[in-house]
């Protein structure tokens, strides 16, 4: 199997230095590492002009230049993408475009010839139907989608298959989210427990993953030494960029023509539905979201209106695009992510952008401190409230349901379901204990407490999940037949009598 491996690096524009710091220290130089190490394989990657800014303006040239090693030797290949991780759905098309060229430049800038324009891979992998044709003008050739942006209720991505847009001739890859959330959540940390919990998945053509580049050192620490043996591997998976796996394998496969919907890689199939799959950017039940998005259009009109020739149109001009950001966005969603820092930082580019422009008015300055006040003073009066957290809550409770209610309060059949889970975990606390891995029997035995009281809502990973994953679906399967077996005996045929 070809496992196409995506990987996305970014910072915010002015990121603090001690975080950037621990992140280049735990994540990027770890990663390039051991990128630079492999011996067989390549990867596709993003990483956006604004973070190679910082890392330079920061002073980490050896990080730039084991980037720059990685694409000459062919081990990488860099896909576009908006310099300042835009949110593009939400964004009008000419900031997109603009964004996707100064993020071309930035590249070109660093890498010079080495780097070769193919792939695109828009922030959040948020799709929007300005795309297709945009990216072709651009001279793109694909772009990377989650899977929820294929558009068939009933099937998902093939393995055998490539996909184009239709009315286009961009190709489109769509991300598998089993995969990459099961390497994201470090519920594996060695090939040798990773291959055994995606056995289904290895006799498939092809297969994509994309995440944080960050996850691998920063936020999961020590899981960096997975990605190592993920690159380094042949059998029964080797990695292959995007490109080369177009270039070199895909001859034999039929192209199916699609049309994604409007989406990202964190949208749920209920977010689709109720219309709201941007939810952590522009929530219509969000004040702050309403405020940050008017002064966002407030000051990119007073903008409009300034002339080039103004002595500080390039200062301006970039200001907008570091404000364009959909950082501080994210961060005021409250469902569950929260950042008192990132709302005000936000608010304060719009505000300063306007006081910078020549000859404002003092009723067009009145407005944007107002706006300013209103997401600031909104945003504490949240935080001091308790109303963040009880959002986070309801946010949990309504995306989760206790396994516990789903299966044991129901009683019958259902009942049967609960016992046999609750015997293959407690058989997994043992083997663990037996083995000497006393982390994952820690896990097992806190998994029980859980489901019992529960309290599993608030886990990323549900135990469940975990252990489909670490014994296999037919194993799981064969158990839960074994302790629903006397509920299908005396199960009557009326629908009252069913569990």
């Amino acid at each position: 199997m070809k496992w196409l491996s995506f990987l996305h690096f970014y910072q915010p524009a002015d990121q603090q230095k001690d975080i950037l710091e621990a992140v280049v220290s735990q994540s990027y130089l770890p990663v390039f590492k051991s990128i630079n190490a492999s011996k067989f394989g390549s990867q596709s990657i993003n990483i956006s002009g604004s973070l190679l800014e910082l890392l330079d303006n920061n002073g980490y040239h050896d990080l730039l230049g084991m980037v720059k090693k990685s694409l000459k030797e062919g081990k990488i290949e860099l896909t576009g993408s908006c310099k300042y991780h835009a949110f593009i759905p939400l964004v009008p098309e000419t900031e997109v475009y603009r964004q996707i060229v100064k993020n071309e430049e930035t590249l070109s800038f660093y890498f010079g010839n080495t780097y070769k324009k193919a792939g695109f891979f828009p922030p959040e992998m948020a799709y929007s139907g300005i795309l297709p044709g945009m990216l072709e003008e651009l001279g793109y050739k694909w772009l990377i989608l989650d899977e929820i942006a294929y558009a068939k209720e009933i099937a998902s991505p093939s393995d055998d298959k490539l996909y184009r847009i239709k009315d286009s001739g961009l190709g489109v890859f769509f991300r598998n989210r089993r995969l990459s959330n099961l390497v994201m959540s470090a519920v594996v940390r060695s090939k040798a427990t990773l291959d055994p919990a995606i056995k289904d998945i290895i006799p498939r053509t092809y297969v994509v993953t994309g995440m944080d580049g960050e996850t691998f050192g920063h936020h999961r620490p020590g899981l960096e030494s997975l990605l190592g043996e993920i690159l380094n591997s042949k059998k029964p998976y080797s990695t292959m960029s995007i490109s080369d796996f177009l270039n070199t394998c895909s001859r034999d496969l039929t192209t199916e023509t699609v049309v994604p919907r409007e989406s990202t890689w964190a949208s749920s199939p209920r977010d689709i539905e109720r219309g709201s799959q941007f939810l952590s950017w522009l929530d219509i039940s969000n004040p702050i979201h309403g405020y940050q998005w008017d002064f966002f259009k407030f000051v990119l009109n007073l903008f409009y209106k300034v002339p080039e020739s103004s002595d500080n149109y390039d200062e301006l001009k970039n200001k907008m695009d570091v404000a364009m950001s959909s950082d501080h966005f994210w961060w005021a969603s409250a469902k569950p992510w929260w950042s008192l820092e990132m709302i005000e930082q936000g608010a304060f580019r719009f505000l300063d952008i306007v006081k910078n422009i020549h000859g404002i008015s003092d009723n067009d300055i009145s407005t944007a401190q107002k706006y300013y006040q209103l997401i600031v003073s909104t945003a504490f009066e949240w935080q001091r409230t308790g109303k963040v957290r009880q959002m986070a809550k309801e946010q949990n409770e309504a995306t989760r349901i206790p396994f516990k209610e789903r299966t044991y309060d129901k009683g019958g059949h259902q009942r049967g379901v609960w016992e046999g889970f609750m015997h293959l975990i407690k058989k997994e606390e043992a083997r663990a204990v037996k083995n000497m891995e006393y982390e994952k029997a820690i896990l097992w035995r806190d998994a029980l407490f859980k489901l019992e009281h529960k309290l599993d809502i608030y886990d990323m990973i549900n135990a469940i999940d975990l252990l489909r994953l670490e014994i296999g679906n037919e194993e799981v399967e064969k158990i839960l037949n074994k302790y629903t077996e006397k509920y299908h005996k005396i199960r009557g045929g009326q629908p009252e009598q069913r569990g």
